[in-house]
């Protein structure tokens, strides 16, 4: 694991980049058109590109090695931002929109590539705590990027913003190109994972057919979607929510709301991980869903005008909430076989980016109409819908799926226990 605690590393300073660069680019694209419909078009562009990016990035993470990819990724986004640096004031527009497409397809690749090598970087078995680590490493990096995007713009300018996120990528890059790490199965492994491969099909709908071989898989990816569509609810409302509680300190709310969530997730990785290591326990597709029912309630208690201390604690249970499902939905995909994983994170992130999107859009015109509870309410409770259809298809047994053949999990020098596409442990 001493290889992949610098990966984790190198992924939390790229993130904390991301999210530094995400704040700084949509005000700065404001500043300099000094149009609201550019800065949303601008948005758009990147989110846009991240949904359709998923497909691709799922073939050329089968195709080509994970970890250049990673590494080109990075370096092209940090190439981008220099080169905005160093452009004219009359070439910038255009180039703000050609960074929107490059950050947003570079980002959805490098998710892609990690999360598929994760299995092969640490071996199958410590998959979970590998996946607690990346977790806890966002985490920490949104935050930090989202509570310094403002300073760093204020005090130093935005010049030296895109420098610092040129760099935070130039040093993800530089680490993971150092690093020794294998990202794909070893030949034996990829042979034992063929049968499934190839049933699954090739080609542009390679995705869809590995999700109809594997309908639970399709209804955990739903899932995500659905709470693709919570989280934007939250993210959208948080600010008018934090705004009506305090109208001489709106920022209040949110700044505490999002500290304590980090902390969550950080208990949640820690729990996770500590079982893990004396247990060997994987979180399966009931843990997933039991995880994802609690983090949307606790999501709509936090809007539910409660005092500031059940409040946090609704923050609290959120955050561990989110960062368990996370865990338990990545290392449940990665189960699969290695031909497979890629396309299904693939298909996953522009799911996820999808649910995001449109939820962002939605929600925003409800909230002009209804309150922030009504609108988290109704998103998150969807996702609570969802789960409970998924728990009660699985108190009814696996032969309501059919199963594919049975296919070696890859990942670390030892071969792994025998799986199929449908299958995966549940708890």
């Amino acid at each position: 694991m001493g290889h992949f605690r610098l990966l984790v590393v190198g992924n939390a300073i790229s993130a904390y980049g991301s999210y530094l660069n995400m704040v700084a680019l949509n005000v700065f694209v404001y500043q300099v058109t000094g149009s609201a419909l550019t800065a949303g078009l601008f948005m758009a562009v990147r989110l846009i590109t991240s949904v359709l990016s998923g497909f691709v990035s799922g073939r050329l993470v089968s195709r080509y090695d994970r970890k250049r990819l990673m590494v080109c990724a990075d370096v092209t986004q940090a190439a981008a931002l220099v080169v905005l640096l160093l452009a004219p004031d009359g070439a910038r527009v255009a180039l703000l929109f050609a960074l929107a497409v490059g950050t947003g397809a570079c980002s959805t690749l490098s998710q892609v590539a990690l999360r598929s090598s994760v299995p092969e970087i640490v071996g199958a078995d410590l998959r979970t705590r590998a996946n607690g680590l990346l977790v806890t490493g966002r985490s920490l990096a949104m935050i930090a990027g989202f509570a310094s995007a403002g300073v760093v713009v204020a005090e130093f300018g935005y010049t030296a913003a895109f420098a610092l996120d040129a760099g935070t990528f130039a040093v993800s890059a530089t680490i993971l190109f150092l690093l020794p790490i294998r990202t794909r199965a070893a030949a034996g492994h990829d042979a034992a994972g063929s049968t499934a491969a190839d049933a699954a099909g090739t080609g542009r709908w390679a995705s869809l057919a590995l999700l109809k071989a594997a309908p639970l898989l399709a209804v955990m990816v739903a899932v995500r979607a659905a709470d693709g569509l919570g989280s934007s609810s939250h993210n959208v409302a948080l600010p008018i929510y934090s705004s009506a509680l305090d109208p001489s300190h709106p920022a209040t709310f949110v700044s505490q709301f999002w500290a304590t969530w980090a902390i969550g997730n950080i208990v949640a990785q820690q729990v996770c991980s500590r079982r893990t290591r004396k247990t060997g326990w994987s979180p399966g597709e009931r843990a997933f869903a039991l995880g994802s029912c609690v983090m949307s309630a606790a999501f709509i208690v936090v809007f539910s005008g409660l005092p500031a201390v059940p409040a946090a604690v609704a923050a609290l249970v959120a955050g561990m909430a989110d960062g368990f499902t996370e865990i338990a939905y990545v290392s449940r995909l990665q189960a699969a076989p290695d031909e497979q994983r890629g396309r299904l994170f693939g298909l996953s992130a522009s799911a996820e980016n999808s649910g995001f999107g449109l939820g962002m859009i939605v929600s925003a015109a409800l909230l002009e109409r209804y309150s922030p509870l009504q609108v988290v309410g109704a998103f998150q409770g969807l996702a609570i819908v969802l789960c409970v259809a998924l728990l009660v298809v699985l108190s009814r047994g696996r032969a309501l799926f059919p199963k594919d053949p049975p296919a070696r999990e890859s990942g670390g020098p030892a071969p792994g226990r025998e799986v199929t596409a449908a299958e995966g442990g549940t708890s």
